[in-house]
Parts: C-alpha cells; sequence; structure tokens
C-alpha cells in the first residue's frame, strides 16, 4: 500500500512496453510523479522489417530466437529479420527514488514520519544490466527496494528515542547506503546516495517539544542576560581591582622609594663608622706596636737579669756545694778512720776473748754455753755501734765476712 508524505508519494519502478526502440526515449520522459520507468520492452516484429533504428545513450538488449545475444550496437539497421528484435531498452539515467515511511515506532514508542530520498543507477556496464534484466526484473526489483529501505528506516528509528530521530540523518544516510549497495550490487544496480529528507514527529509532542524549545530559548536568553549582568559586574569589580592595584602599585613605589633613600642613608653611616673603624684599628695596631716594642724590651732586660742573677745562684751554690762536699768528705775520712780503729780494737777483744774463752774451754766445759752468750751479745754492741755512729765504705772479703756476721745464716744459728 502506497504511502505519502507532505504530498510526497512512495515511488514505484515499472517496466513499460513501447511499439519501437525509438519510442524509448518517450517512455522513459513520461513517467508520473510516483511511476518510474527504467525498462521499456519494444513490440517483435512480426516480418522482416526494411530498417530498424537503435537509439543510443541506452542499454539496448537484443535476442535472437528469443536468445539473449547481449548488447546491440545503436545506429540505423538495413534488413532486420523477424527472429531478431530488441528485448530490453535500459535507461543510463540517475534515478531519484523516494520512499516516504509513516507511522514508525522510535524506542520509546513514538510514532514518527520519515521522508527518504535516494539515487540509484543500472550500470555502467552491459553486464550490469543484463544481470538487471535476466537476474531480478524491473518488479522484482520493486518490491525488493521497497521492503529492503522499510526495513532498513524501521530497524534504524526503533533503536533510538524520538529526541535522537533528527540527528541519525547523516549516520542513518552511510549506514543505509552501504547497506542497499552490498545488496543490489550483484543485480547491476548502483546505489549512489541515501538522504533523510525530513522527519515528523507527532502533533502533539511536535507542539511540547516547540514550547521546550522555547523555554529553553528563553533560558537561554535570561542566562545570557544574566551573564551579561555578570559580565558587567566583573567588569566594574575588574576596575576597581586595577585602581587599587595601581594605589598600591604608588604606595608600593613610595615604599621602595623610601626604602632606597633609607638603604642609601644606611650605606653612608655604614661608610662612615667602617671609616671610624679603620682609624681605630689603625691606632689600636699602632699603639699595639709601641706596647709590643716596650714588652719586647723589658723581656731582654728580664732575660739579661735573670741570666746574672742566675749565674750568681750557680756560683754561690757551686761554692756551697764545694764547702759541703769538702766536710763531707772529711767527715768521711774521719769516720773511717774511727771505724777503722774500733775494728782493730773489736778484733784485738776477739782474739783475747777467744783466748780466754779457749782457756776457759780447756778449764771448764760448763762455762761455754755462757761464754757464746756473751761473745753474741758483745758482737750485736758492736754491730749497733757501728750502725750508729755513721756510713763506712766495707769492700771485699771483709765487706762480706762483716754482712755475715750481722746476719747470721741458718748453719750458725743450727751451731749456736
Amino acid at each position: 500500500m502506497a504511502s505519502t508524505f507532505d504530498g510526497v508519494e512512495h515511488s514505484r519502478c515499472v517496466q513499460t512496453r513501447i511499439s519501437s526502440p525509438t519510442d524509448a526515449a518517450s517512455a522513459f520522459m513520461s513517467s508520473g510523479s510516483r511511476d518510474i520507468n527504467l525498462v521499456a520492452v519494444p513490440t517483435g516484429a512480426m516480418l522482416c522489417c526494411q530498417f530498424v533504428s537503435i537509439p543510443s545513450g541506452f542499454f539496448v538488449l537484443g535476442q535472437r530466437w528469443h536468445k539473449n545475444i547481449g548488447a546491440v550496437d545503436p545506429g540505423f539497421k538495413m534488413c532486420w529479420p523477424f527472429y531478431y528484435r530488441v528485448s530490453h531498452v535500459v535507461t543510463r539515467a540517475t534515478i531519484t527514488y523516494s520512499a516516504p515511511s509513516r507511522q514508525v515506532p522510535c524506542a520509546d514508542n513514538v510514532m514518527v514520519d520519515i521522508n527518504l530520498s535516494l539515487t540509484f543507477s543500472i550500470g555502467p556496464s552491459f553486464e550490469d544490466a543484463e544481470a538487471f534484466i535476466y537476474t531480478l526484473g524491473c518488479t522484482r526489483f520493486d518490491e525488493f527496494l521497497a521492503a529492503e529501505v522499510e526495513e532498513g528506516v524501521r530497524g534504524l528509528v526503533y533503536s533510538v528515542t524520538h529526541d535522537r530521530v533528527n540527528d541519525l540523518r547523516e549516520e542513518f544516510a552511510q549506514s543505509m547506503l552501504a547497506s542497499l549497495s552490498s545488496k543490489f550490487r550483484p543485480f547491476g544496480v548502483q546505489i549512489k546516495n541515501v538522504k533523510v529528507t525530513e522527519t515528523r514527529l507527532p502533533r502533539n509532542l511536535a507542539k511540547s517539544l516547540e514550547d521546550t524549545t522555547t523555554g529553553r530559548t528563553r533560558i537561554s536568553e535570561v542566562a545570557k542576560r544574566h551573564e551579561n549582568t555578570i559580565r558587567v559586574l566583573q567588569d566594574e569589580a575588574s576596575q576597581e581591582l586595577e585602581q587599587v592595584l595601581r594605589t598600591n602599585a604608588r604606595k608600593k613605589q613610595d615604599l621602595l622609594a623610601q626604602c632606597t633613600r633609607y638603604e642609601i642613608e644606611h650605606k653612608e653611616i655604614i661608610d662612615e663608622m667602617v671609616g671610624q673603624a679603620r682609624v681605630q684599628e689603625m691606632e689600636s695596631k699602632s699603639n699595639m706596636d709601641v706596647r709590643i716594642t716596650q714588652a719586647v724590651g723589658n723581656l731582654e732586660v728580664a732575660k739579661s737579669e735573670g741570666m746574672k742573677e742566675a749565674e750568681e745562684i750557680r756560683k754561690s751554690m757551686e761554692i756551697k756545694c764545694e764547702e759541703r762536699k769538702v766536710k763531707v768528705t772529711q767527715m768521711a775520712n774521719t769516720t773511717v778512720v774511727e771505724s777503722e780503729a774500733q775494728l782493730r780494737a773489736a778484733e784485738n777483744n776477739s782474739k783475747a776473748l777467744v783466748a780466754t774463752a779457749g782457756a776457759e774451754n780447756n778449764s771448764t766445759a760448763g762455762l761455754e754455753v755462757k761464754r757464746k752468750y756473751e761473745l753474741e751479745w758483745q758482737r750485736l754492741q758492736i754491730l749497733e755501734v757501728l750502725a750508729k755512729d755513721g756510713r763506712r765504705f766495707v769492700t771485699g772479703e771483709a765487706g762480706k765476712q762483716l754482712l755475715k756476721d750481722m746476719v747470721p745464716g741458718p748453719s750458725q744459728m743450727l751451731k749456736k
């Protein structure tokens, strides 16, 4: 059933019968607003013809005994027999095909009307024209094309909501063009362009969307006015901020000038103080040099006096040492002489005692212990005197004997 969209009817591809091949041009030009003539079929001659005119600018297919013989060259043919015939004349023109669809449901179940326009042509070769005539045909091509276009439109529209229908024109056209080209190219049909010319929503929904658009427009205007007001306020604030920045910059410049002046004054004071410090330093160095010179002189004088006094002390001590040495030597000699005298006396006494002891031994054996005791006591007294009177230097055998007598050994103690 044909559908219309704002007076645009669904196109239909038809095949027309003509009396002779030369009538093909008028047949293709006389197509109605809905019917599109793609193929013209001339009526076959019953007898031989003296001449036949084959038009140019079309795909002209011929038959011999109703068997396809391919393309028939255009021109004037003489003595055309009846078993030769022009079977089909196919247009080379680019055809515009309108396919409006009504009440197509969207994903949100809103019915929309869509008008689709596509352009196609048969060819560009005679083989494509033969494929179109003998494999598909004009009637089946019209049915196939209408079904594919309707299915493609409904499938794409059902995948989106109503608010995106108007945004899918380019996307839909590209996908539909690729799909139709792949399906119709084997039959010699070349799909050149697919375009969605118009979409229409239901009246109430369109009115609601229009009101929504109007509201959005008003909102946009209010937003623009608000943005303008904000921009004015921002400009005023920017001017005030610029004024404040200029004032601060001027104050900053004044402060920097004061800081520079203060730095210059500070540098002058520092230079003055440095000069005074250098003068004081030079005076201090001069005084220090004078004091160092005085101290060096005093040191030299003190060294001289110290050396002189030390020499005097050394000489006096040498004299005292010599005197003490002489005294000690004299005392030592005296002590040695006295010790030798006492030693001789002790030896004489010991000899006398020995003699007395021998006599007593011979006379009285009972007095041996008493004599030994008295002898030991006298020996100890002598040693006491020797130890009390001073130091004596005794060397050699005499010293060993004296030490032995002073410290008796264990054998002597056993004898005693």
